[in-house]
């Protein structure tokens, strides 16, 4: 499919939810939910943009909710690292069916599957064209995989920061409670933080603010939702 007009971007960090990965399904990864958001990933490859992919792990296994079933907070945080490098690896797998050379990179080191990660090496990885994966966050519990976007946004330099969410862009309240909620096609960092939206962590959005990248909320539900943002079509947020 040839892409209606030209990309916004020419290197981006995509964030995208472990339960992104689960379509219908209520644990896990549902395999033609993950094969649709590849190919779109692979018509932005097409399109001649440098990908980086931070992705959760909250299908599998969330830390937060260990540490409520009595699990010690390192220790559950761990667990839902690990489960981040499952999802990474399923989507490598997606990736290379279809022809599409990608590099697993982990913030904690298991060199028996993948790379660890290395800021020189993931951004010489963007450089030649392959698609590098981030997983384990930023390899340190207390801290989510949106803190591990936005830092690894920053470290390699990205012009846009794209979170994939189930939600169109940011709004008011929750919109599927609230009917009523207002639209915010356009915020400021400081609007999130100070109004507490509930989009990315604070610790993401300010890390983002300090490196001036724009952030891109958008849906990963709509068909096309990835190639429809970063050609600035669609609806969308965008925080800057």
């Amino acid at each position: 499919m040839t892409p209606s007009r030209k990309p916004l971007y020419k290197r981006i960090l995509l964030k995208l939810s472990g339960e992104a990965l689960m379509g219908n399904l209520s644990y896990g990864l549902d395999l033609p939910t993950v094969e649709r958001i590849c190919a779109e990933i692979k018509h932005v490859h097409e399109m001649g943009v440098e990908q980086a992919i931070v992705v959760g792990g909250g299908n599998i296994f969330r830390g937060l909710n260990g540490e409520a079933q009595g699990i010690e907070r390192t220790t559950s945080d761990h667990m839902g690292m690990l489960g981040t490098i499952m999802n990474a690896l399923a989507l490598q797998s997606k990736l290379e069916q279809m022809d599409i050379e990608t590099r697993v990179m982990s913030a904690i080191p298991m060199q028996s599957i993948c790379e660890p990660y290395i800021r020189r090496r993931a951004a010489h990885h963007m450089e030649k064209g392959r698609i590098v994966i981030c997983a384990a966050g930023t390899g340190n519990p207390y801290f989510t995989t949106d803190s591990a976007a936005a830092l690894r946004a920053s470290e390699l330099n990205c012009q846009v920061l794209m979170k994939a969410t189930k939600v169109d862009g940011v709004y008011s309240a929750d919109p599927v409670k609230d009917k009523n909620a207002t639209f915010y096609p356009e915020l400021t960092y400081q609007h999130i933080l100070t109004e507490n939206l509930q989009v990315m962590d604070a610790a993401a959005v300010s890390v983002a603010r300090e490196s001036h990248i724009p952030i891109m909320v958008f849906s990963i539900l709509h068909p096309q939702g990835i190639v429809e943002a970063i050609e600035g079509k669609g609806r969308f947020t965008l925080i800057r």
